[in-house]
């Protein structure tokens, strides 16, 4: 079957699923149980104190279904299935366990035997290391009803030392079988090197029932004479084996085959001498072929027929006798001569590079042979990047799918990431808003890569550039600590011109921006200070004003917003004195003064702190930034800022003789008589809970115009923004105290009755608009 619909969801590939199709549904409920159980395995199980081991709790019991769903999704996550976890299925009468996917470099042949003891029917196993020769044991012991055994990549059980000739495998006892699984149907060994033919033999001459044979990668195969006996075996798959002219023959007595894989990816892998005449014997003698893969090797031909056939068209000189018989499935991925480009070829579908369509067949094909998925990978990110394409759910899917699966293979998270950034990229935002779930497994597959390289440059720029495509913070929060852990190691160490460093400072920025202190406190708690002052040290050291820089002192800014313990982690990680080295050095940078002076601000909020900044040195600083004009009136708003939350706790607090309060004080009125009430603001308040605290401060009528002038700017240029936040805080109550106390000046007061009529307008105004919507 061709694709039929061009749906850019449309479900038409063959087993591809459309993740826009898949995950825009409500997650199952046991889905979300299943996700909280495995990140808090403590809900069903408890630690034994005598054997560190995890335990399933009394009175709880789990079926097949549930158990093997649990194992298999951990598994799923890296490094998440540990000997302490697989503990909790030695207890058979309360676990039950048929098929299992497993991996995980810290399982051992203990745990294996555990899991094979519950007599599974299906097993698989990879990237497992510390796997050894004792699994032939359990295997054997165990292994009568295992129907499907699967032992992949990074998983040695079949040491040289003990099958490297026939003697020593009968010294060591196994003269009639490498392990006892009679009734195995399924059986996939790959990247088994070293290993004699008589090694292969001795495997395979006791398994008469196996229906599907996969020796991927697997070397000193001999000519195969070894597998005619498997008279029930309908697939073959010797992807990526040497001589493998020497073994069709052998291949050729298989007469109920009908999957045949012989591909290649290895280009130094010997060509076929007579491909036409290897091609057609094959398709002759395997009748029953439906699926065939000849990916890589020149078995294609050059697409000239060697004998006349008229009423057989194909371009394909081995397969003209399938042209009125077409295959399901026909592999011609990096075949020799272009073979995909082809015209006729007696295939329904095709695994190749001419078009969308045969790249996301290749890649579906291919999603366990990490060599051969990344050049397919790169394929589509070129679709992606340079062309448009029409099957983007089922390319998403794929992408998302081969990223989980090899985490580990750099070049597979490079080439997923960056063709993941042109698929955010090119989705509506609010066809990615309606798919709330395939944005997040976006989001979760782009931090795993970027987790498990996150010293690869190039994979942090793919991961950092594809993040920014979304909503930050919103989109995020769901992964928000893991994201900056990620970001702040970022950051760290970078070279001062690194791409990385900068989008990665930038993002930071951005999720300490609009989250709530809960987020800003864990920011605080996993590092952020230290390492925005680690950058600001090293800007300072080489006499550089960028913007990292400048975007270090925003994030400490946003970081320090209402959040006292992290003003204090400023503080104790001597950010004043990085504040005073700045001003000396970059005096007439504005957007530095700005932020600067922004988070100093944050700091004189909390009052246990305040008598930190009462110093002469600081508070000459703070008046003579009354006078600037930097960025508008920000900085010398945020000097005045300063000022009025140090005068508040009174004359007894302010120490210092030079400069003198009064002065200061004085200074500081000047300066907001010169402002202008409508200039547009850059900054954000969540809260005015500060400010309304100065209102009330009556001792110090200078505090309380700072106060009354910043609610009366704000009220007036955003009211949409602010008005209601002042009503709700209490503001109108306490600014209408202040106009009937006698003790405020008449400026404050002024202000006061601006910020009053400003809210009262907008109120009006809107229930004008109120009124309009109703009539």
């Amino acid at each position: 079957m061709m694709l039929q619909s061009k749906c850019r969801h449309s479900n038409s590939i063959p087993e591809v699923t459309c993740s826009f199709c898949n995950l825009t549904t409500p997650q199952q409920l046991l889905d979300i149980c299943f996700d909280y159980v495995s990140e808090h395995i403590e809900t069903i199980s408890v630690k034994n104190p005598n054997t560190e081991q995890l335990e399933l709790r009394k009175g709880v019991a789990l079926p097949v279904e549930l158990c093997e769903k649990l194992l298999n999704l951990r598994s799923s996550n890296n490094n998440s299935v540990t000997s302490e976890f697989i503990n909790i299925f030695r207890d058979r009468e309360c676990t039950r366990l048929k098929r299992v996917r497993l991996k995980g470099e810290h399982v051992n042949d203990a745990d294996l035997a555990i899991l094979l003891a519950h007599r599974l029917v299906e097993l698989e196993i990879a990237y497992c290391p510390q796997l050894t020769i004792k699994c032939i044991d359990y295997l054997s012991e165990f292994g009568s009803s295992l129907l499907s055994l699967s032992i992949g990549n990074n998983t040695k059980i079949f040491p040289e030392r003990v099958f490297g000739a026939k003697t020593k495998i009968q010294n060591e006892g196994y003269t009639s079988f490498i392990f006892h699984t009679p009734s195995l149907r399924k059986l996939v060994l790959r990247h088994v090197q070293y290993l004699q033919p008589f090694f292969y033999l001795l495997l395979l001459a006791p398994l008469n029932s196996l229906a599907y044979l996969d020796l991927s990668s697997c070397s000193n195969l001999g000519n195969f004479n070894y597998c005619v006996h498997l008279t029930n075996l309908t697939s073959l798959v010797l992807h990526n084996v040497e001589k493998m002219e020497d073994k069709i023959p052998a291949i050729c007595k298989l007469v109920n085959l009908r999957h045949l894989d012989i591909s290649q990816f290895n280009e130094d892998l010997e060509k076929y001498t007579r491909p036409n005449e290897v091609l057609t014997m094959i398709v002759k003698c395997l009748p029953y072929l439906t699926s065939l893969d000849i990916s890589g090797t020149n078995l294609a031909g050059r697409g000239v027929a060697e004998v006349e056939v008229t009423s057989c068209p194909s371009d394909i000189p081995g397969l003209v006798h399938r042209a009125n018989n077409p295959l399901q499935f026909l592999g011609l991925y990096e075949t020799s001569h272009e073979a995909c480009l082809r015209h006729h070829i007696p295939a329904k579908l095709i695994a190749g590079n001419a078009n969308e369509e045969q790249v996301l067949i290749a890649a579906l094909a291919y999603l366990d042979r990490p060599e051969m998925l990344q050049k397919v990978l790169n394929e589509l990110f070129h679709l992606f990047r340079y062309e448009s394409c029409e099957f983007v759910g089922q390319a998403l899917n794929i992408v998302l799918e081969a990223m989980t699966r090899h985490l580990t293979e750099r070049h597979i998270q490079i080439s997923g990431s960056a063709t993941l950034f042109y698929i955010v990229k090119g989705t509506g935002a609010e066809e990615l808003n309606n798919a709330m779930r395939v944005k997040k497994k976006i989001i979760t597959t782009l931090l795993n890569g970027m987790a498990a390289h996150i010293n690869d440059d190039t994979m942090m720029r793919n991961g950092c550039l594809t993040l920014c495509q979304f909503k930050i913070p919103n989109d995020v929060l769901f992964e928000y600590d893991r994201l900056v852990d990620i970001l702040l190691h970022s950051v760290n160490g970078q070279q001062q011109e690194s791409f990385v460093q900068r989008i990665g400072i930038y993002l930071l920025n951005s999720l300490a921006c609009q989250v709530d202190g809960k987020q800003k406190v864990k920011l605080g708690e996993l590092g952020a200070i230290s390492k925005m002052i680690s950058l600001i040290s090293d800007r300072l050291e080489n006499n550089i004003c960028d913007d990292v820089l400048e975007v270090a002192w925003s994030t400490m800014w946003n970081v320090t917003d209402e959040t006292p313990c992290n003003c204090q982690k400023f503080l104790e990680k001597n950010g004043m004195e990085y504040f005073l080295m700045c001003l000396q050095k970059f005096p007439q940078k504005d957007e530095l003064l700005r932020n600067m002076m922004g988070l100093l601000g944050n700091v004189a909020e909390v009052q246990p702190l305040r008598h930190y900044l009462v110093t002469p040195e600081y508070l000459c600083v703070f008046s003579d930034l009354l006078g600037s004009s930097s960025d508008g009136i920000e900085v010398s708003y945020n000097a005045a800022g300063v000022i009025s939350h140090i005068a508040s706790d009174g004359p007894e607090v302010w120490t210092v003789t030079n400069p003198s309060r009064d002065y200061v004080l004085d200074k500081m009125v000047m300066a907001i008589s010169r402002w202008d009430l409508n200039s547009p603001r850059n900054i954000n308040y969540r809260s005015f809970e500060p400010i309304l605290y100065l209102v009330g401060v009556y001792h110090t009528p200078e505090c309380q115009q700072w106060a009354t002038w910043a609610l009366a700017n704000l009220t007036q240029v955003y009211p949409e923004k602010y008005c209601g936040l002042v009503e709700k805080e209490g503001g109108l109550e306490l600014l209408q105290e202040v106009i009937s106390n006698p003790a405020p000046p008449r400026a404050v007061k002024v202000l006061a009755e601006v910020v009053l009529k400003n809210c009262q307008n907008y109120k009006e105004l809107l229930e004008k608009i109120v009124e309009c919507l109703d009539g």
